[in-house]
């Protein structure tokens, strides 16, 4: 599937959901009208697949939502495999990568780069332009603990008025969003694109139908 372009406006809402896992929680996110599928690709996450796995979802996935493979800090070998097995239309940097970096995973894998960046203070926000016209997308999430043993998926929001006249031009909200705040947090930020991984949970690290759809729902009407 060609890669959804974030540039959308608030009606159209684009919608993310991330960490799947399993057959029955992609089919979920696609009869619910997601855009965009998640996939990890990190160990310390509850929610990592192997490489197998996402050879048998991304082939589910095919032609049907666009795929995200989500990784920390990878090497290109690693992020080679990556492509290989699951075939993305983007992929999503959540570790420490800096521009430089985000540029040359573009340029050697001829993928959409979504670049994660921690936000806690107005000065996150502010650190997130040395990305712009690297990156193709630039994720706002919660910012982690300096002892977290993942960068996202906690489940924690941030001071979504940080995000108020935000100049970034594609960009999408992510942390602590869930099927009962998103279409507020949408409203305060202006958000037009949202991500969501333990939101739609029902025990750490495992997706809940139910509120896959009452999220993208949500979402879609705010």
């Amino acid at each position: 599937m060609a890669a959804t372009s974030v540039a959308m406006t608030q009606r159209d809402a684009i919608v993310k959901i991330c960490g799947l896992s399993s057959p029955e929680t992609l089919a979920a996110a696609i009869e619910a009208g997601a855009d965009m599928a998640g996939f990890v690709f990190f160990e310390k996450s509850p929610r990592h697949i192997d490489l197998e796995s996402a050879r048998t979802l991304g082939l589910l996935a095919q032609q049907q939502i666009s795929k995200v493979a989500l990784t920390v800090d990878a090497d290109d070998a690693t992020l080679q495999d990556i492509v290989s097995a699951l075939a993305p239309d983007y992929l999503q940097l959540h570790g420490k990568e800096m521009p430089a970096r985000v540029a040359e995973v573009k340029a050697r894998f001829g993928l959409p780069v979504i670049k994660a960046v921690g936000v806690a203070t107005a000065g996150d926000v502010e650190a997130a332009r040395f990305y712009e016209g690297v990156a193709d997308v630039i994720l706002f999430d919660a910012k982690p603990a300096p002892n977290a043993a993942v960068p996202g998926g906690a489940g924690v929001a941030f001071d979504w008025n940080l995000l108020r006249g935000v100049a970034a031009k594609d960009w999408m909200l992510s942390g602590g969003l869930d099927p009962e705040n998103v279409a507020a947090a949408m409203r305060i930020t202006g958000a037009h694109a949202v991500d969501v991984s333990s939101g739609v949970e029902r025990e750490r690290g495992v997706k809940d139908v139910a509120k896959i759809a009452a999220f993208v729902a949500a979402a879609r009407l705010s």
